[in-house]
């Protein structure tokens, strides 16, 4: 089917791959604690058109050029560790009393979704897994995009629906506490401290060999 092999095994190995929580998944819940549903929803959007653009990427074989250039790699990874650096250290200074959810003036909804996106997108590790792990499902004699933009869409799908799951749960499970001025203070600066967390962790990806 146009290409594509094994496509039940890839579509149970992804929504698998998708339950395995990563950095997308933590700046969600992240997100969600901390400013409420509706910003957990908007930094999904902004991961899913990140995993979007990777699909296309892959797909069209530019993304190939990240396991050429070590120099490129190195670049867009620091961009990202600075990135969510510069978004945690701005989250633990946060003085804010606010309550979030209740005060829709104070959601810069469209801020959330390019941070979502831009964090997909600096996240060198997303290409490489699909650079890996596609292929293995893609007929060695098929050409063209087409499988693998099948194969991405239908992963990045997957991905929507468990994201949007745990945006959900993240925020009704944090509803009361957001409430409390001093614990939103709080989860302000535990949700930093995660963001700096996964700046380190993205530190620590390697190029490929």
């Amino acid at each position: 089917m146009f290409g594509i092999i094994n496509y039940e095994m890839f579509l149970l190995t992804g929504i698998l791959l998708n339950l395995v929580p990563g950095a997308d998944t933590m700046y969600i819940i992240g997100r969600s604690i901390a400013q409420g549903k509706r910003a957990g929803v908007y930094s999904v959007f902004g991961i899913i058109t990140g995993s979007l653009i990777h699909t296309l990427l892959v797909s069209f074989g530019l993304s190939l050029i990240l396991t050429k250039s070590i120099v490129l790699f190195t670049i867009i990874k620091v961009m990202g560790v600075i990135y969510l650096a510069y978004l945690g250290i701005k989250m633990i200074r946060d003085q804010s009393t606010i309550d979030f959810e209740a005060s829709t003036g104070t959601l810069n909804l469209r801020k959330i979704y390019i941070q979502g996106l831009f964090t997909s997108l600096t996240n060198p590790k997303v290409s490489l897994f699909f650079i890996a792990f596609l292929p293995q499902f893609i007929d060695v004699h098929a050409s063209g995009p087409i499988p693998f933009l099948l194969l991405g869409l239908t992963f990045t799908a997957t991905g929507l629906v468990w994201c949007l799951v745990v945006a959900y749960f993240s925020s009704y499970m944090t509803t009361k506490l957001r409430g409390n001025q001093k614990f939103g203070r709080l989860l302000n600066k535990a949700t930093g401290i995660l963001f700096i967390y996964m700046g380190f962790q993205l530190l620590q990806t390697k190029a490929p060999h």
